[in-house]
């Protein structure tokens, strides 16, 4: 293999498998993308259906864990990340939330000039082809399939859940991803003609076709080189070889929000106390590096069903079996869905702009790993906070790059997260208990009829609260006076030349729903700043927000009054 290339891509994930592909379109770069995993053919990622598997899996996802974390008793939660072809987008469950247009504009008064709505809409819309054709907020010509499944045609309990909002005095939106996030409507996946739409098979395929990229799996990217303050290539190994590689332009590290602060620390950019304890030579004290670390929580909340029409039924080998092989011989069926095919977004209380809340409705009650719940029938929503004001950190524990980092994520440790949790149990359980489900709700399994009062809902969230899998903004773009702004807003490492970050620990907050959709589109936005192309044109559209956010939390009164306190 060749040493020297233009520009040297770390991790092929849901960034870097767009980059990879934006950077060796017009064949006049040589681009190598390094990758720690390996091939991403399996049914089991390929298979919608099959989305728990992955994940789960030592072969294709890091299997990081938090460190006990104080607000949640000591608990130390699960934190996979992709190590397998498309990284995030290979292993995730296929959800694409593109986040409120606020939060960009958030991002750009956050520090990150540029990176408001009317700027990155037309990023999204050029990644995607959505399957009810492109407008003003969807894309219809782009590598990246979006669809709603079975369009809620497999089971009524999906239009149900939406109909129980609506009862609740929720608005309904046609399409979250468009003019209106807020409300209960159809869910929308990245799953392209019965088919995991990750970015493996969407953008890297076509890119591996040409002469310029270059590809190498199964390696450990121990460090970027530097001289003295440039970037000028990296440093891996490979079946127990150390080799380096060099870029004439730039590195540029896609490795995400758990490895990309990794990278730079072990390389020695990062808060200098880190270094120093890990034994890695400081070359910039870069404080914010791994600071700023933020993720989704989430909780199942369950019900008996009362008529047999749940997904609990097809969970047997047999079921499966006829699944598969419907899937395998026509990508149709329940095979060719997430099952997450209607949702909301609400806001949790007056006074917030927008939706803080979210919910992914299941017309089953099991686990994230696919097993039963309980024998029987059942439905259940995960659900959780999207705003938190909790924040951790990622730090190198050695300068070994084969140690995993220590995570502290921070959970629910403000009192304004401790709330919005107790507004999310009370307004879900008040959601569900609407008409439109009185002909399917049966008892509340979890957290159950006894969990009112806030010391029980504060007792049951700690001990079932589970992480949603996205962490992020480890590595936050800012302004020029801000210290913790480890880029600017060109996805430069400040003081480094030669360097980007291109993932979602750039982003310098959450956004408002699952991560894969806005990190894509910053790959396609990054793509045009890296090549030195002119931006596209901001786009020039309007945005729903509630009429009179600042007084109500709803647009009326829900139909059948719940007692929302003990």
């Amino acid at each position: 293999m060749q040493k020297n290339f233009d520009y040297i891509i770390v991790g092929a994930g849901s960034a870097g498998c767009v980059l990879a592909d934006r950077l060796s379109a017009s064949g006049e770069h040589q681009v190598l993308l390094l990758e720690a995993g390996g091939t991403d053919k399996s049914i089991f990622i390929q298979m919608p259906t099959a989305l728990s598997y992955p994940m789960n899996t030592e072969k294709y996802a890091w299997q990081f864990e938090s460190q006990s974390e104080p607000g949640l008793d000591g608990r130390k939660l699960h934190c996979p990340r992709g190590k397998v072809l498309g990284g995030g987008s290979s292993i995730n469950g296929m959800v694409y939330v593109r986040g409120h247009a606020c939060d960009f504009d958030e991002w750009e008064a956050q520090g990150a000039k540029g990176w408001n709505y009317k700027a990155c809409l037309p990023y999204f819309r050029r990644a995607e082809t959505w399957v009810k054709g492109e407008d003003a907020y969807r894309g219809g010509q782009g590598p990246l399939g979006t669809c709603i499944g079975n369009e809620m045609k497999l089971n009524p309990l999906y239009q149900a859940f939406i109909d129980a909002g609506r009862d609740a005095g929720y608005p309904v939106t046609q399409d979250y991803n468009g003019y209106q996030q807020e409300g209960f409507g159809p869910m929308h996946m990245t799953v392209d003609k019965g088919v995991r739409a990750s970015t493996s098979n969407a953008y890297l395929r076509r890119a591996l076709k040409r002469p310029n990229l270059t590809l190498v799996k199964k390696v450990v990217v121990r460090k970027i080189l530097l001289d003295d303050k440039t970037a000028t290539g990296i440093e891996y190994e490979q079946s127990g070889q150390i080799k380096q590689v060099h870029a004439q332009q730039e590195v540029i590290s896609c490795a995400g929000s758990i490895g990309s602060p990794q990278l730079l620390q072990l390389s020695g950019i990062g808060p200098e106390a880190v270094l120093e304890k890990a034994g890695v030579p400081v070359v910039h004290d870069l404080p914010g590096v791994g600071e700023n670390l933020q993720d989704h929580l989430e909780v199942y909340f369950q019900y008996h069903c009362t008529q047999p029409i749940t997904l609990n039924s097809k969970l047997g080998l047999i079921s499966k079996g006829l699944i598969g092989t419907e899937w395998i011989l026509t990508r149709k069926g329940l095979g060719a869905t997430n099952h997450f095919e209607s949702c909301a977004f609400i806001r949790s209380r007056k006074g917030l702009k927008w939706p803080n809340i979210q919910y992914h409705f299941l017309p089953a009650a099991m686990r994230y790993d696919g097993q039963a719940a309980f024998d029987g029938h059942g439905f259940q929503v995960h659900v959780g906070p999207n705003k938190p004001e909790s924040r951790g950190y990622v730090a190198i524990k050695s300068a070994d790059p084969h140690d995993k980092p220590e995570i502290v994520f921070n959970y629910i440790s403000t009192d304004q997260d401790r709330q919005d949790w107790r507004d999310c149990i009370r307004l879900t359980r008040e959601i569900l208990a609407q008409p439109a489900l009185d002909a399917y709700r049966g008892d509340e399994i979890q957290p159950g009829a006894a969990v009112t009062s806030d010391e029980a809902i504060d007792a049951w969230v700690k001990e079932n609260v589970e992480s949603a899998y996205h962490p992020s903004c480890s590595c936050k773009m800012g302004d020029d006076d801000d210290p913790m702004a480890v880029l600017d807003e060109q996805c430069c490492v400040r003081g480094i030349n030669n360097l980007r970050v291109v993932d979602s620990s750039i982003f310098p907050t959450i956004t408002n729903g699952n991560l894969n959709a806005p990190t894509i589109m910053v790959a396609e936005r990054a793509a045009d700043l890296i090549l030195g192309h002119d931006l596209l044109a901001p786009a020039g559209v309007d945005v729903w927000i509630a009429p009179d956010w600042e007084n109500t939390q709803r647009l009326q009164a829900s139909k059948r009054s719940v007692p929302t306190d003990n």
